[in-house]
């Protein structure tokens, strides 16, 4: 395979991006590090297959973005791999179907690895995994629920990464609340790259920034609910410093909302996931829930070749 094709496919699955699906795992694994005084090798054996499962779910959600925006694609940015003829489109429908499936069977053995008795619950996130990115790909981003329907796939990958913790552990509320930040985060996030390629109005992208600030509220009062012992007093200084990393380039896109402003702070803001789980990791198993940023190096490296938005 010559190095533009591999180019191509890494532009089509969007390859920096799955760092951040690795990241909501690797999450699930610093809660569960907390919580949890004693666990089999298996059961973190377990969370590197439930990684697995998570990155090719993402992957496989990139495809069929392509897919289904072909049309759109080829009048607009012909220069991606579908529409440029660089990615045949049935080689496409078949890496995305490989891709799904094997995130489906790789969820089901996670399951069945951490625990002596089957745990269904990482095969029923990603079933609905599945669903939510076809439900979005497939049109539900072109109407006004599109940044819902987005955050809706993190939510539940998220959920996907808490689904080895034993409920006596992590009770639903506290797994809803903290997959809720990620969400609520995804939803100012999906809002504010709508009109990314365009020229974006003040008023919108002001008000998706509102909404990434309420997420950090958010993550605020869930540390209320953790047990005093567990985390670092850092944690709100963090959240504050990933703040700063997220608004910086949110407000200078909001002061001047051209395409090259609001793109920039598109992508700070995807990759800035990483930083946000590293930083809600903190919250339970203390500073070395920062060691989730070593994700972010391979994928700004990546960066450089390859699209994230």
């Amino acid at each position: 395979m010559t190095r533009d094709r591999i180019l191509a496919f890494a532009q089509l699955l969007r390859l920096p991006n799955v760092f951040t699906a690795f990241a909501d795992i690797a999450l699930g694994a610093c809660v569960g590090a907390a919580l949890l005084s004693s666990a089999p090798f298996a059961f973190w054996g377990a969370y590197l297959v439930l990684a697995l499962a998570s990155g090719c779910l993402y992957l496989a959600g990139m495809v069929w973005n392509d897919y289904f925006d072909l049309a759109e694609d080829k009048k607009t940015r012909a220069f991606r791999p579908l529409p440029s003829g660089r990615v045949r489109v049935g080689t496409a429908v078949a890496l995305g179907v490989v891709l799904m499936a094997t995130g489906v069977v790789f969820a089901a053995l996670a399951g069945a690895l951490a625990t002596p008795e089957w745990n269904h619950e990482p095969l029923v996130y990603a079933i609905g995994l599945v669903a939510a990115v076809l439900i979005y790909d497939g049109g539900a981003k072109y109407t006004p629920f599109g940044p819902v329907a987005m955050a809706a796939c993190r939510f539940l990958n998220v959920l996907l990464g808490l689904s080895l913790i034993p409920e006596d552990a992590l009770d639903i509320e506290k797994r809803v609340h903290l997959a809720g930040v990620v969400g609520v985060y995804i939803v100012g996030v999906t809002w504010f790259a709508r009109t990314e390629e365009g020229t974006s109005r003040k008023r919108d992208l002001s008000l998706a920034a509102g909404v990434m600030f309420v997420a950090l509220v958010l993550a605020l009062l869930l540390r209320a609910k953790i047990p005093a012992p567990l985390g670092t007093v850092a944690f709100p200084y963090l959240l504050v410093a990933f703040g700063f990393l997220i608004g910086l380039p949110v407000a200078h896109a909001i002061g001047a909302p051209g395409a090259r402003n609001v793109q920039r702070a598109v992508k700070r803001c995807v990759l800035g996931l990483v930083v946000l789980d590293a930083v809600l990791a903190t919250m339970f198993i203390g500073l070395p829930g920062l060691l989730l940023l070593l994700l972010l190096p391979t994928a700004l490296w990546l960066g450089k070749w390859v699209y994230s938005t």
